[in-house]
């Protein structure tokens, strides 16, 4: 069996502080880490865990991955745009242009995302999170869909994307041109192998699809650090 997305992470200065402001823009729960930093509990069958992971490694240049979030309507919009603020978030041009439909913003921690229009089809359904916008070139979105067992939702134009096969949030990339990769991924996926399973065996199917292990070793939890076609990091988790 293929491992299962158990979260996405921001590694953050500040955990609380930043799980505080996506808890009020997202409308989940906050609790604490049993392993570490603060977790958002998924809101439904769909969605996935977010951590918010302690550290000391600042944030350097444009996130290579970002929210968008669907709106239902323009209020809704100028609402989810109005509460980002008040928590804490601020209007961030990243090239949009004046006459763009959607609205981008960064987190307290500077974290890009995006406040997506209405009338936006591709994302109807996907829930609070409609994607995770990533960059990468398609065998990137082929690697994570044959990682995942997601299948693929969109490949065109050197764009891809997957879905669950029960819904929820899509992962998507955007094909070139690609921005150059600063330091470590601020946000990151944690990949667990069902309860049972075998690590091991887990990192050499990974590797056999194109991941690629770093020089970090096992940690205290068993977690291993590896890298996607393209070189952005995600973690392995112990069976669970």
């Amino acid at each position: 069996m293929t491992s299962r997305l158990a979260a996405l992470c921001f590694n953050a200065l500040e955990p609380l502080p930043l799980a505080r402001f996506w808890a009020g823009v997202l409308g989940r729960q906050l609790v604490d880490d049993p392993h570490d930093g603060v977790v958002l509990l998924p809101d439904d069958d769909t969605a996935f865990r977010i951590r918010f992971v302690p550290s000391t490694e600042p944030k350097i240049g444009q996130n290579r991955a970002h929210f968008d979030l669907p709106s239902a309507s323009l209020q809704a919009q100028r609402q989810t745009v109005a509460t980002a603020l008040e928590l804490g978030g601020r209007h961030i041009d990243v090239g949009q242009g004046p006459d763009a439909d959607h609205v981008v913003l960064a987190d307290p921690e500077g974290n890009e995302f995006c406040v997506i229009e209405p009338g936006n089809n591709f994302l109807a359904g996907c829930g609070v999170i409609g994607a995770l916008s990533s960059d990468g070139m398609p065998e990137v979105g082929y690697f994570w869909s044959a990682a995942l067992g997601w299948p693929l939702v969109w490949d065109q134009d050197q764009e891809t994307a997957i879905q669950a096969p029960y819904g929820g949030t899509k992962i998507t990339w955007g094909g070139p041109p690609l921005m150059p990769k600063t330091g470590t991924d601020r946000l990151y996926l944690d990949l667990a192998p069902p309860a049972g399973g075998d690590q091991q065996a887990e990192i050499e199917r990974l590797l056999s699809l194109g991941a690629t292990l770093l020089d970090k070793g096992r940690d205290d939890a068993g977690r291993v650090m590896m890298a996607a076609p393209g070189g952005n990091e995600f973690c392995l988790l112990m069976p669970r």
